[in-house]
């Protein structure tokens, strides 16, 4: 049944520890009680505690190696050149190579910059009365000759009267003379106006030839005043009954 089972039997007049089964001898050598296998078990947890520690420092020590030491040299130059090449970029952005322009070459960029400003307008010579002779008081007189007054040009059909009074009394208040103006075929027209505003005749003038209307070309009532020099301060036109013209009468008046 030994046989069957597939039992070995051990050949009693062999060599110690050798049995039939032809495997190689082991000297096995087996305790009588475990608790004395708690040393070699101790020494075994030593040295697996032993070869952890030996695998932590070379962790740590593997980077100071000779092979481990190229990547982080090279890692640390690249992040080197990127920090000094951003620093540059920044400094050269504010502080470039080019030469700071002087004051007159900023003066000189401003003013192409800028458009040109408008030059101020150049103000023409007074013009002077035209040359010419009216009629004042049946009598001949030359036009320049009436200085520091007021021009009344009278048109056509005038329903003028009470702006004519209202503007004769401005004048006498502010010490110029009054004259009022027409041509040869409305003098009767202008002499009724000059009764209604209390003109007197020697103050009405006639232009035999329209050298006034011709010049000033009136539309409406209009007002030249002269100055002492004989030019031409001012002309208003379309006079209404409301007109205030005492203010250029005043200056008119005031001027040497």
């Amino acid at each position: 049944m030994a046989a069957h089972a597939g039992e070995v039997r051990v050949n009693a007049s062999g060599e110690p520890d050798r049995d039939d089964s032809g495997l190689p001898p082991v000297d096995i050598e087996i305790p009588d009680d475990a608790r004395e296998l708690d040393r070699d078990v101790q020494a075994y947890h030593r040295e697996l505690r032993a070869q952890r520690r030996r695998t932590r420092i070379g962790l740590l020590h593997a980077p100071l190696t000779r092979d481990g030491i190229v990547l982080p040299l090279l890692a640390g130059c690249l992040a080197m050149v990127l920090i000094s090449g951003a620093l540059l970029t920044v400094f050269t952005a504010g502080q470039s190579g080019a030469r700071r322009p002087t004051p007159s070459a900023q003066v000189t960029n401003a003013s192409i910059s800028q458009p040109p400003a408008a030059s101020p307008p150049v103000s023409k010579p007074a013009a002077l009365l035209p040359n010419a002779t009216v009629v004042r008081a049946g009598h001949s007189e030359q036009l320049r000759g009436l200085v520091r007054s007021v021009l009344m040009l009278i048109p056509a059909g005038c329903q003028c009267g009470m702006t004519l009074r209202w503007l004769r009394r401005q004048a006498a208040a502010a010490g110029v003379t009054f004259y009022l103006v027409g041509t040869g075929g409305d003098m009767p027209q202008v002499r009724r106006l000059a009764a209604r505003a209390g003109q007197p005749e020697g103050k009405v003038i006639r232009d035999p030839r329209g050298v006034l209307a011709a010049a000033y070309h009136p539309r409406g009532l209009v007002a030249v005043l002269v100055r002492t020099d004989g030019t031409v301060g001012r002309i208003a036109r379309n006079l209404a009954p409301a007109s205030g013209l005492t203010s250029e009468f005043r200056s008119l008046a005031a001027a040497p």
